[in-house]
């Protein structure tokens, strides 16, 4: 069983005031698996709602959970707010966490197994496979989610079912070794080419829930970002940049 202390848990903000405590309170009552600790880390991408304000509330209420924030002065992307959470993460491995409800920490343990029992460097939670709940959103959404991974996947030479996932679970000193560019939503084509050219690493998939976000409920990502990410894909999985 590989030796595993501390979880870092990286979460970018943008206008999440409304509901970054309920993502809180589940982090707060998690258990991981082996009794691992939490290291959760909050990067606010310049808020205009007062996210900053409601977590450093929060975090007075729950000074047990040491949760550390940290604060762009200009806004610069979900990409940019991981830059500054990853390179600040101490624990053993890494997980990306959106600040919104549409993934469960519950199912970090899913991801953590193919760690402990010493198979995998990196764990995709992927929405797509297994019999977890999902809810039904989006139809071009998912054709679009399909066709991504399907490119990132030739040039990667991955057979991933979902490479646009949020969950995705790193050992610390592969994702600190990376160099990470992508300042926006690119983040996620990116990080799996760059992850995929590490000598010997060893990428897992595992099946998780998930609850998606109409644009009503605070979704953000766009057309445009699906373009970027097949730029990424070129740039950084077929050109090797």
């Amino acid at each position: 069983m590989v030796k595993f202390d501390t979880l870092s848990i990286v979460i970018p903000v943008y206008n999440e005031a409304r509901t970054i405590h309920q993502i809180l309170d589940l982090l707060r009552e998690l258990e991981l698996v082996h009794d691992i600790g939490k290291e959760i880390i909050l990067v606010d991408d310049c808020s205009t709602d007062g996210s900053s304000d409601t977590i450093r509330a929060y975090a007075a209420r729950h000074p047990e959970m040491g949760l550390r924030l940290l604060e762009h002065t200009v806004n610069q992307g979900k990409g940019a707010a991981l830059h500054t959470g990853i390179r600040v993460a101490t624990g053993d491995y890494v997980i990306i966490q959106d600040a919104d409800l549409e993934y469960d920490p519950e199912e970090y343990n899913l991801l953590i197994k193919p760690v402990m029992k010493g198979f995998a460097d990196v764990v995709f939670g992927s929405r797509f496979m297994g019999g977890n709940p999902h809810r039904i959103l989006f139809f071009w959404h998912s054709i679009g989610n399909n066709v991504l991974t399907f490119l990132s996947n030739m040039v990667t030479d991955l057979n991933l079912t979902d490479m646009e996932t949020c969950y995705k679970l790193f050992r610390r000193d592969i994702l600190q070794g990376l160099k990470l560019e992508e300042k926006r939503f690119g983040f996620e084509p990116e990080v799996t080419a760059k992850v995929a050219r590490v000598k010997d690493v060893r990428v897992y998939e595992v099946g998780i829930s998930y609850y998606g976000r109409t644009y009503a409920e605070g979704k953000k990502i766009g057309w445009r970002d699906g373009f970027r990410a097949i730029y990424c894909i070129i740039k950084y999985g077929l050109l090797g940049a």
